[in-house]
């Protein structure tokens, strides 16, 4: 990847720690710091791994504006563009500035404590209030636009974007929705109550998971990736996020053909619709 660019006379930037491991010319500038200052001057943010390497693209993605145009080298990739056996026609596609970039859907996330907020944070997937043992069930109360919805025992609640209905929302049950609706999803983890059911809300509502006081601490958990103990009593509130990531797309697949592709789902026998 780096050498294509490099032929065509674009500059290439790699943090350093990673270009320890990298084959790379003398040519390529080496960043020490990782910081979204690094993509100063950057147009574009090309990201090579899994979703966990992708999620941590979107961190600088987000907190720079640079697009982020992800090339899958994992199972899934469902925030990638390209795979691993299309390098050189991404390196044709941004030679020739020849992508599109969309927004994507991020949520804030505030956790209080006693009336005071003492942590917040952002996801583009998903907040994941979890219990923090596997001894006991978190206990927790739901609230959506400052009404109580419901109370329940379980593993945890995740708060998700469209973008997370295909990662940890998924998973635990809920559905999937096109990255287009604009929409938060609450997802209940193994609650044990009779009504325990995804909810989808409009993307102007305000989801709040409060962990009642009397049982042991939680953990707040956003992309996966950043993580913060929830103590007993804590309040955490998430809403549609004031910043959105950038991605670059190269092509104009509909988000149904990535998701039979990347689930590989069975669709033998359709004809489509009559002419």
């Amino acid at each position: 990847m780096v050498k294509g660019l490099q032929r065509h006379g674009i500059g290439v930037r790699v943090l350093e720690e990673e270009a320890r491991d990298l084959p790379l010319p003398d040519e390529v500038e080496l960043v020490k710091e990782a910081t979204p200052q690094c993509l100063d001057g950057c147009e574009l943010l090309i990201v090579l791994g899994g979703d966990g390497t992708l999620l941590r693209g979107a961190e600088f993605a987000r907190a720079s504006g640079v697009p982020m145009l992800g090339v899958n080298l994992g199972r899934v990739g469902f925030l990638a563009e390209a795979e691993r056996d299309d390098l050189d026609r991404v390196v044709d596609r941004v030679v020739a500035r020849s992508y599109e970039v969309e927004e994507r859907m991020t949520v804030d996330v505030v956790v209080h404590r006693n009336g005071d907020i003492v942590h917040t944070d952002w996801a583009l997937n998903e907040a994941a209030v979890q219990k923090a043992g596997a001894e006991k069930l978190l206990e927790v109360v739901l609230e959506i636009d400052g009404r109580p919805v419901t109370g329940f025992g379980c593993d945890g609640i995740v708060l998700s974007t469209p973008t997370g209905s295909t990662a940890y929302a998924f998973s635990a049950g809920g559905p999937v929705v096109w990255p287009e609706v604009e929409a938060l999803l609450m997802v209940p983890i193994s609650a044990h109550a009779l009504f325990a059911k995804p909810l989808v809300t409009s993307p102007d509502s305000v989801l709040a998971v409060e962990v009642l006081p009397h049982i042991p601490p939680g953990v707040l958990w956003c992309d996966g990736r950043r993580t913060v103990e929830l103590p007993p009593g804590a309040r955490v509130e998430v809403r549609r996020g004031a910043v959105p990531v950038r991605l670059a797309r190269l092509h104009h697949a509909s988000f149904t053909d990535r998701l039979v592709a990347k689930f590989a789902l069975p669709v033998a026998g359709w004809r489509g619709a009559p002419h």
